[in-house]
C-alpha cells in the first residue's frame, strides 16, 4: 500500500508553484527550513491549529516514496512524528490536489472519495 503525505497550500502559491514546477514552501516552511506535510490522520489537527477561518486552500497529495530521501518524520505538535519535506517540492510528484472548501460550521470539508485509491 502507497504511503500517501499532503501539503495544505494556498490556492495562490498552489498555482504559483505549478507555474514555476516547484513549491517552495510557505512563509512557515521557509522560516523552519522545511516544508510542513501532514499524514491522513493529522489533516484535520493541521487545519484546525494553522489554518482556521482561511479560504482558497488546496490539498495536495504526494507518494511518500516520491519524496525519498528529502522526506524525514520528526518529532513536532505534542512529540507526534510528521512529515516535513527538505527542499523544493517538484510539483510533477503531486498525485493529485484538491480545493478545500469551508462547511457551514466554519470547518474545511475533508472529502471520503479522494483517498479511496
Amino acid at each position: 500500500m502507497k504511503q500517501i503525505v499532503y501539503k495544505i497550500a494556498t490556492v495562490v502559491d498552489w498555482r504559483q508553484a505549478v507555474t514555476d514546477g516547484f513549491y517552495a514552501g510557505s512563509a512557515d516552511d521557509v522560516r523552519d527550513g522545511f516544508i510542513h506535510l501532514s499524514s491522513k490522520s493529522q489533516l484535520s489537527g493541521t487545519l484546525e491549529k494553522h489554518f482556521s477561518g482561511k479560504t482558497d486552500l488546496v490539498l495536495v497529495a504526494f507518494e511518500e516514496q516520491k519524496l525519498d530521501p528529502h522526506l524525514k518524520w520528526e518529532a513536532s505538535r505534542g512529540g507526534a512524528l510528521f512529515p516535513h519535506y527538505y527542499g523544493r517540492l517538484a510539483v510533477a510528484s503531486a498525485s493529485w490536489e484538491r480545493k478545500l472548501e469551508m462547511g457551514p460550521s466554519g470547518s474545511h470539508i475533508i472529502q471520503d472519495e479522494w483517498f479511496v485509491c
